[in-house]
């Protein structure tokens, strides 16, 4: 045999060879290298699927870790406080109505000193006192009627004159609350808001109880009138004794 065909069966032999040993499976632990570095092809796959296993568990923290952010983010928002008050101003409004309340003229807003004072120039007034004593206790009863009306004129003007300022607050917590940028901020413009109410309310229940104090007043002051007016007529109308002599001792012995 020739070396060039001698030389073709070895080098067809050797082929299949590879060939037969590259159609039987492997072994899962077969490893094989080149260049001498080792590659294994079952603890590679194991080591992709770990490491998509564990980029996986980061991207899930990292999402939790940005909703925690987010809730951070809007509960410092519903924590934060409205910079706008106006309890101060509100405030001023009411102690100056409580004030002319207390400037009261002759019968102040006191149960027990107005109980003393009508029992004594209304109720239990002395029809069997003189002519002049009758008469300066009407004149009295009218001061108070007038004084009543007056005080009553000053707590309605301090009620309208709140208007204004009370306009500037609602105006003001409306805007405040229009830009709250949380809960808490919203909550306390309505409070503010219903502060701002309940000022008007005090005012509204001064200026009445002030005008029914001096109505009342008034219609006392009609009574007591007509119930004097009455012994006064009666008084006239009743005959005099006329002139009664008495004996008269003009000289001492």
């Amino acid at each position: 045999m020739k070396p060039s065909i001698r030389q073709a069966l070895v080098a067809g032999a050797t082929i299949l060879s590879l060939t037969a040993t590259a159609l039987v499976p492997a072994p899962a632990y077969a490893q094989f290298g080149i260049g001498g570095i080792v590659y294994d092809p079952s603890n590679y796959a194991q080591n992709v699927l770990t490491a998509a296993r564990t980029l996986e568990q980061i991207n899930n923290q990292i999402r939790s870790l940005q909703n925690q952010a987010t809730s951070l983010i809007n509960e410092a928002r519903n924590l934060a406080s409205l910079p706008t008050s106006v309890l101060a101003p509100l405030q001023q409004q009411i102690q100056q109505t409580q004030q002319l309340l207390r400037e009261a003229q002759r019968m102040a807003y006191n149960v027990q000193q107005i109980q003393t004072e009508f029992a004594r120039q209304y109720k239990s007034m002395d029809l069997t006192a003189s002519q002049r004593a009758m008469v300066d206790g009407a004149e009295g009863r009218w001061q108070n009627s007038v004084a009543a009306f007056e005080d009553a004129l000053k707590v309605q003007a301090g009620a309208v004159a709140n208007i204004d300022g009370t306009r500037q607050a609602v105006t003001e917590l409306v805007t405040a609350s229009q830009s709250a940028t949380g809960a808490l901020q919203a909550a306390q413009a309505g409070n503010q808001l219903l502060a701002v109410q309940s000022q008007q309310l005090a005012d509204l229940i001064a200026s009445v109880t002030a005008l029914g104090r001096a109505q009342t007043l008034d219609a006392a002051n009609s009574a007591a009138a007509k119930a004097q007016a009455r012994e006064q007529l009666r008084r006239f109308l009743t005959p005099g004794r006329g002139y009664v002599a008495t004996s008269v001792q003009m000289f001492r012995n």
